[in-house]
């Protein structure tokens, strides 16, 4: 099966049908939410503390309604103008941005508690065009990244890479831009299951890597954490408000006005159910 990045650039390759036959895949939308998961789990975010995470390749806005399942606040960037178009139609909680990685992230220093990418860093080593090196493209992307998370933040990646030697730019080029970290392999001695993660910290020296999952248990060194971590988000899951309910609707309107939006004042009919006509 050929490799999605080798059919072409990813803001063509994305194309309007492309962009809904991906977020109308039940196989997709499983996948995303379990490797988002794994990524936030990974971030250890204080639980008890309001967080901005960015999503770099947010694409149609899956990962960011798994933050949002979580009460974690999010931004989004993405090359692909249709995805972000779906995005827009599945009113996402997250504000979403047209961008090129590989131009550098434009935001104010300090400003992430946490970065997630999902199945995109590795767009960035290919040369679409004819002024496109990998590696200072990659070298840039990290480098404005870097500027813009609070320090002490992670920046975890989920990623795909071709050939060891792939894995090796991007891991470079990180750290050239002054993060620490390295990459962690769940399910190594898995041919489907196995997901690579690169884990970057930022302004901080080396810290204890997460441990990788092998597939027989979730315990290792600090497995007990992570099954910790993992409890937790099924029972934050469990405790999330219900979609459309009047709750999820008042906090969905507040956040629009916020953005300067034009919305409906609240009334006692705010998020009643209509009557069932016979």
């Amino acid at each position: 099966m050929s490799r999605p990045e080798h059919s072409g650039p990813p803001d063509l390759f994305y194309n309007e049908q492309e962009a809904h036959k991906y977020t109308s895949n039940t196989r997709i939308i499983e996948i995303q939410e379990k490797m988002t998961e794994r990524a936030v789990e990974m971030l250890a975010l204080p639980a008890d503390q309001p967080a901005l995470v960015l999503d770099v390749g947010c694409g149609s806005g899956l990962s960011g309604e798994y933050l949002t399942s979580q009460g974690i606040d999010w931004i989004g960037v993405d090359i692909s103008k249709h995805m972000l178009d779906v995005a827009k139609e599945r009113e996402v909680e997250g504000d979403v941005f047209q961008g090129d990685a590989g131009e550098g992230m434009f935001f104010r220093p300090g400003v992430f508690d946490g970065v997630i990418s999902i199945s995109a860093i590795q767009w960035l080593c290919n040369a679409d065009k004819r002024d496109h090196n990998p590696a200072k493209r990659l070298h840039h992307f990290f480098t404005t990244l870097y500027s813009c998370m609070a320090r002490g933040a992670r920046a975890i990646f989920q990623f795909y890479p071709e050939n060891p030697a792939q894995m090796s730019l991007i891991t470079s080029q990180a750290m050239r831009a002054g993060f620490t970290g390295g990459v962690v392999v769940d399910f190594p001695h898995s041919t489907k299951a196995k997901k690579y993660y690169l884990c970057l910290f930022c302004g901080t020296p080396a810290q204890n890597m997460p441990t990788a999952l092998d597939g027989a248990s979730e315990h290792g060194q600090d497995g007990v954490r992570y099954t910790t971590e993992r409890e937790k988000v099924r029972k934050r899951k469990g405790d999330r408000t219900p979609l459309k309910s009047r709750d999820w609707i008042v906090r969905k309107k507040e956040r629009s006005r916020r953005q300067g939006r034009e919305v409906r004042k609240d009334t006692k009919y705010t998020g009643r159910k209509r009557a069932t006509k016979f």
